[in-house]
């Protein structure tokens, strides 16, 4: 055999060689998921902020690292800046918008942001989470198919508080003739649930009074003295960043009782309570996630994410915390319905339309939660066209002065009250707007 003809066949072999390798290479190795992160690390409400994107970020490092990404496409993410002001989310969305790969959800965690966000991230069909709360009515699938208000929101919540008060008074029709006050955060977020509340207040009787508390929230001396006067049976807390804190140092001062004080699910942080001192013990507020790091997934982000010093808390005392812990949920609901899009539309990057689609079939009964590492997390969820929010289970914790312990059991909303008021909003929104509400029968 010649020298030449020796050349050209160990040519063919490598050429061979190097075909046979490229041909195991999965298609779907240079792919990357994208998501951009309206983030605020700065100004009054950075507690949430840090604490939320930095739980999401820990996640997505945790399938990086651990996994190798999801199916073999790695997760991406770039943050922008907003403080919580809507002017700055929206400027976010426009510069992060035309992102190669493009984006894959939004989660401004942001009512005024998600507000504005509504009408450009549909005409995009690109899905927005908002995680705990959000506009009731968009958890009415068919008229709003790419807001996401997963695990609970605005109803829900307060459809759970009620509940709550209802079993510290000694039954639901026990709430007749009592006077419940809702101090509420001078925002878009802060004024939505009080409609709600007197519709409840009608049904079982009892009298509401708002009372607002102008942003940031550091001066409340004249809301607590109208309480006081007013000597409410219950003051549900709706507060925001320093506002928590403020208003219970601020009760205990009037002489108001801390234990007829109610969170909701913004004021349940540990960043509310620490700062409050003495103040805050026996501060009970509602939440869909515990606190703490005995779930195994939380332990392997301890392990691999913070063990190769990637992780995202400067302070890794917030480890666990209410709001880590949450923005930790919030990428395992984003990455399991990354899954199931994946299931139907191939182990690729997915379109903003098929993330949606992964969202409207998210369903992690208790065994799925076990399964992924999420047990004593939170309990479950089931996500349909009709309905973007799930179960909307709900528990209570009470802070004793070093932690928060669950003191009751998983608690669902009163959806034949809620569901009527959700379709009617949603049926007045479609109207304004001239949706016409998607036929879920016809969805796949």
């Amino acid at each position: 055999m010649s020298g030449s003809t020796k050349s050209i066949l160990k040519g063919i072999a490598l050429g061979t060689a190097i075909a046979s390798s490229l041909a195991v290479v999965p298609a779907n190795a240079a792919e990357e998921q994208y998501f951009p992160l309206q983030v605020y690390r700065q100004g009054p409400y950075a507690a949430g902020g840090t604490g939320f994107f930095g739980g999401m970020i820990d996640y997505m490092n945790l399938i990086n690292m651990r996994d190798g990404g999801v199916n073999g496409v790695k997760l991406t993410w770039s943050e922008c800046e907003t403080g919580y002001e809507v002017e700055k989310g929206v400027e976010c969305y426009q510069r992060m918008k035309d992102n190669k790969p493009p984006p894959g959800v939004w989660t401004p965690l942001s009512v005024g942001i998600s507000y504005a966000m509504t009408d450009k991230i549909t005409a995009d069909k690109v899905p927005l989470t908002t995680i705990n709360h959000g506009r009731t009515e968009s958890s009415d699938g068919r008229v709003f198919p790419y807001l996401f208000p997963l695990l609970t929101n605005s109803g829900s919540e307060t459809s759970g508080i009620v509940q709550y008060l209802g079993m510290k008074a000694g039954g639901m029709d026990k709430l007749k003739g009592k006077k419940v006050v809702i101090l509420f955060h001078g925002s878009p977020y802060g004024k939505e649930t009080t409609p709600l509340l007197n519709q409840f207040g009608e049904k079982y009787g009892f009298e509401v009074k708002d009372i607002e508390v102008p942003h940031p929230g550091a001066e409340q001396g004249s809301q607590w003295l109208t309480i006081k006067q007013y000597k409410p049976d219950f003051v549900i807390l709706r507060g925001w960043g320093i506002m928590n804190p403020v208003a219970l140092k601020t009760a205990r001062k009037t002489g108001y009782p801390i234990d007829q004080i109610v969170g909701n699910i913004w004021s349940n942080s540990e960043e509310d309570v620490k700062p409050a001192g003495e103040a805050g013990i026996g501060y009970t507020a509602i939440t869909t996630q515990t606190s703490g790091t005995d779930s195994p997934v939380l332990q392997d982000i301890v392990k691999t994410v913070y063990g190769a010093g990637k992780g995202d808390l400067a302070d890794k005392s917030r480890i666990g915390s209410v709001y880590h812990n949450l923005g930790i949920l919030n990428g395992i609901l984003t990455i399991e319905a990354m899954r199931i899009g994946q299931a139907k539309f191939g182990n690729r990057m997915l379109t903003g339309d098929e993330f949606r689609w992964g969202f409207e079939h998210l369903k992690l009964d208790e065994a799925a939660v076990e399964k992924i590492g999420a047990k004593g997390l939170f309990h479950s969820i089931n996500v349909t066209c009709e309905n973007h929010e799930g179960d909307g289970l709900l528990i209570f914790q009470k802070w004793d002065g070093t932690k928060y312990t669950p003191v009751t059991d998983w608690i669902k909303p009163d959806w034949a009250t809620l569901r009527p008021i959700i379709e009617k909003a949603s049926a007045a929104y479609a109207k304004e707007k001239g949706i016409t509400p998607r036929d879920c029968s016809k969805e796949g």
